[in-house]
């Protein structure tokens, strides 16, 4: 085991794109946690998706061994965390684990939201802060304004920020010798009773689950017997050991250090992230303070193509859940799309992730209904029930009053867009809180309905902002409107899986913009179809997709009127009758294009 002062736990903090996992590449390279053969770029970036995407999704740990200057040994265990607002619970996950961070900004963008929304974080959790700037080998790289941007955004000293350009390792020689000199070591008691916290578990082929801890007291053996502090249960210790970024197996964990544990459990569900496990002989008396459960803010329901693949969508969904503790799900049925599930995700870039590892990993072919956000309604009878899915909405005459979630919302622009901006926030219902300055760039502070928000909004910032706007969000509230369930009707047909909850005053405009765009995606068809937009048993828009018309006249050449006034009033019968029993096949970017309202 090693002594204490030579351990450094930390994790690297910053916007997306800052370059974190290039920084985590070098580190690793620097320390030589792998051989020069074995390096690839974004190491610690495990899933397909996320090298394709250039995103780290989960927070990624590797302990590695560096000589300092002075010739002592010291250990750094290196957390990776994802950068968008949708993994934050990845983010304070792993600032829980460790004492110190590095927060890299890129010298040539500065302060972004995430920036900010991170390093608070990084703060409440008590951490020392390493400010580093990042792609100073740029042209556009400005690193004295991204320290002013730090001091007066952040209020944290930049003037011993470290120059660095990760893509080349230019200063990265410096960002270790800071750790060791800069960071503090972490705190412990080897004798006392075992207490370690649980960070992180996920499901292994092989292994099993394989439990991600950070022993804050005591000493975790191979073949202790431990209890997990939240369901009581008790598991024996099969392997030990740490990521170098490869599974190396040892005998011991000590306190400040961060491992693996594996201990023959089955499911997933027995490893409660934020747990505390202890000795089951020698048991802690109190838990450590875990970390606030991920609450899942979208709801949207996934349906097999094939109603055949219903079963192997559960087993699916069951084993992704066994690597992702944020993502939720229950059955439920739709009259228009069968058995599926319906989900909850921490945002739609989350929602994007799961549907496609669905498509990727199981070879599921699925169709998505409208995201929603979860409302409380609250009933005549003084009940209050939360609403996930707006096809479950009760009668009108029932409910007393609605309530939807907001969100306060930090965006960063540059002054020119400043406009484009606050007019997108105004047409959202959007309620403005703050306005600040910093250089160039304003930051507005915004209060939102989170309904709003989840569709398109963050597509539509980035496109009035020419990509230049940085978004961050945390909920807030509650709050009580005048919303009202909007639904489609298709040949009379209602399909609830296009169902939505909208505020009143702007039903009538988005039903009709919602029939227009489904005009535009479904095809036509032998008969007529009528799309209508309904608020209760009152059609707000309609759009008629027109018949497709066979030339029943091509052989007429000529002759007499009546014998092709004939032939057109049998052509009509038959559409009549066609439309009574015929069956409109809505197509999956129907649905996905529905949701897209802002882009139209």
């Amino acid at each position: 085991m090693v002594a204490l002062s030579h351990i450094r736990n930390f994790s690297i903090i910053a916007h997306i794109d800052h370059g974190k996992s290039t920084l985590a590449d070098r580190l690793i390279e620097a320390c030589q946690g792998l051989e020069a053969r074995e390096m690839r770029a974004q190491v610690l970036d495990s899933m397909d998706i996320e090298r394709e995407r250039g995103i780290t999704i989960k927070a990624q740990t590797v302990r590695l061994n560096y000589k300092a200057k002075n010739g002592e040994d010291y250990v750094l265990n290196l957390m990776d965390t994802p950068g968008h607002v949708d993994f934050s619970y990845e983010v304070s996950r792993s600032l829980a684990a460790c004492e110190g961070s590095i927060l890299l900004v890129d010298a040539s963008q500065g302060v972004e939201a995430q920036t900010l929304a991170n390093a608070y974080l990084a703060i409440e959790a008590g951490h020392e802060i390493v400010p580093v700037l990042n792609k100073i080998d740029l042209p556009a790289s400005d690193p004295d304004k991204a320290k002013a941007q730090i001091e007066d955004v952040i209020g944290l000293d930049a003037s011993e920020a470290i120059l660095i350009s990760a893509k080349t390792g230019k200063g990265i020689p410096d960002v270790l010798e800071a750790l060791v000199n800069r960071l503090p070591a972490p705190k412990g008691d080897a004798d006392a009773p075992l207490s370690a916290l649980l960070v992180d578990s996920w499901y292994d082929a092989y292994l099993g689950v394989v439990v991600l801890v950070r022993v804050k007291d005591g000493t975790l053996r191979k073949g202790m017997k431990i209890r997990m502090m939240s369901n009581g249960a008790a598991h024996v210790i099969e392997q030990i050991g740490t990521f170098k970024p490869k599974l190396t197996q040892g005998d011991a964990l000590g306190p400040g250090e961060i491992g693996f544990v594996i201990a023959g459990i089955k499911e997933v569900a027995e490893t409660n992230v934020g747990d505390t496990i202890t000795e089951d002989r020698r048991p802690v008396d109190k838990p450590l303070a875990g970390f606030k459960p991920s609450v899942p803010v979208v709801f949207c329901g996934l349906f097999p193509v094939d109603a055949d693949d219903f079963t192997h969508l559960r087993e699916s969904l069951n084993k992704l859940r066994l690597n992702d503790s944020a993502f939720h799900f229950e059955t439920e049925t739709s009259a228009a799309l069968g058995f599926g599930f319906r989900c909850g995700f921490l945002g739609l870039l989350h929602l994007e992730i799961v549907q496609e590892r669905l498509y990727r990993e199981f070879n599921l072919d699925l169709i998505a209904t409208a995201p929603s956000v979860v409302y409380r309604v609250h009933m005549t009878d003084g009940t209050m029930q939360e609403l996930h899915n707006p096809a479950d909405l009760p009668e009108e005459t029932r409910i007393k009053a609605m309530e939807e979630p907001w969100i306060h919302a930090t965006i960063m622009v540059p002054d020119a867009y400043l406009g484009s901006v606050l007019k997108l926030c105004e047409e959202r219902r959007g309620e403005q809180v703050d306005l600040g300055h910093t250089g160039s760039r304003a930051v507005v502070k915004y209060h939102l309905p989170l309904n709003e928000v989840v569709f398109d909004f963050y597509d539509r910032l980035k496109s009035v902002s020419s990509g230049y706007a940085s978004f961050d969000y945390e909920l807030f509230g509650y709050r009580e409107n005048a919303l009202v369930r909007m639904g489609i009707l298709i040949n009379g047909e209602p399909v609830d899986a296009l169902a939505s909850i909208v505020y009143r005053a702007n039903a009538e405009a988005r039903g009709r913009q919602l029939c227009e765009r489904l005009k535009e995606l479904i095809p036509r068809q032998m008969f007529q179809i009528a799309i209508q937009a309904a608020i209760g048993g009152k059609i707000v828009a309609r759009e008629t997709v027109s018949a497709m018309r066979k030339d029943v006249l091509a052989k007429c050449y000529g002759g007499d009127v009546s014998r092709k006034r004939k032939l057109l009033d049998k052509q009509k019968k038959g559409k009549k009758r066609m439309r009574q029993f015929g069956k409109v096949d809505i197509p999956q970017e129907a649905f996905i294009a529905a949701l897209k309202m802002g882009d139209s």
